[in-house]
């Protein structure tokens, strides 16, 4: 049977957003996922290649994944919300897959400025099981909301992220709560030029990491 991929477009708080909806490749979802796009002011979406791979892998390891497109993207209605709108609408695909699929384990999971959103999303939400943040962006200030984010934290981050430099981005790891896990992937950028092989590697790593059901 083909893996079940769905195009959504949920209510949101700002009107409709687009979705996508996409079950593993194999067998049935173990675990549910979200996951948040770059910053909608330079070009993120929802089909970045970062954002892609991050979802792939997570299916790669039996997740189910919804992506979706932050107000005033694509064909998502609204405009851009300085962050605070754009976690309201993460809230809005959570609650779709929670829905969908209520007695699986949730995952939030975003790259760079979609990490942000993941992390103070899994701040607000119990039901969070783990996170995973790619390309945290350690130049900007406001971050306080990760220290309240209790479950497990995977970051994964280039050795040349212009935007989270690795002594910047160490420093801050340190200064974090249990339980976390940081992972460097060799890369030409905060885009993971040149190594999008092995950052998806490290991915579905991370997503056969689950606890055990």
């Amino acid at each position: 049977m083909p893996r079940r991929i769905e195009t959504l477009s949920l209510e949101g708080p700002a009107g409709r957003l687009e979705a996508l909806l996409e079950e593993p490749e194999d067998g049935a979802p173990v675990e549910a996922a979200v996951v948040c796009h770059p910053h909608p002011q330079h070009g993120g979406t929802m089909h970045n290649k970062v954002v892609y791979r991050l979802a792939r892998g997570l299916r790669r390891t039996g997740c189910v994944v919804l992506r979706f497109n932050y107000r005033g993207v694509n064909l998502s209605e609204g405009t851009y919300d300085g962050g605070m709108g754009e976690t309201e609408d993460a809230r809005v695909a959570l609650r779709e897959i929670q829905q969908r699929y209520p007695d699986l384990p949730l995952l939030l999971g975003g790259f760079s400025f979609g990490s942000r959103i993941a992390l103070r999303l899994a701040s607000q939400e119990s039901a969070i099981g783990r996170v995973i943040a790619a390309g945290f962006p350690t130049r900007v200030a406001e971050r306080e909301f990760v220290y309240h984010v209790h479950v497990p934290k995977y970051f994964v981050q280039s050795t040349n992220d212009e935007f989270g430099p690795a002594a910047d981005l160490t420093e801050f790891f340190h200064t974090l709560p249990e339980p976390k896990h940081l992972d460097w992937v060799p890369a030409e950028d905060h885009f993971f030029r040149n190594a999008l092989d092995a950052y998806e590697a490290v991915i579905e790593r991370i997503g056969g990491e689950r606890a055990p059901a």
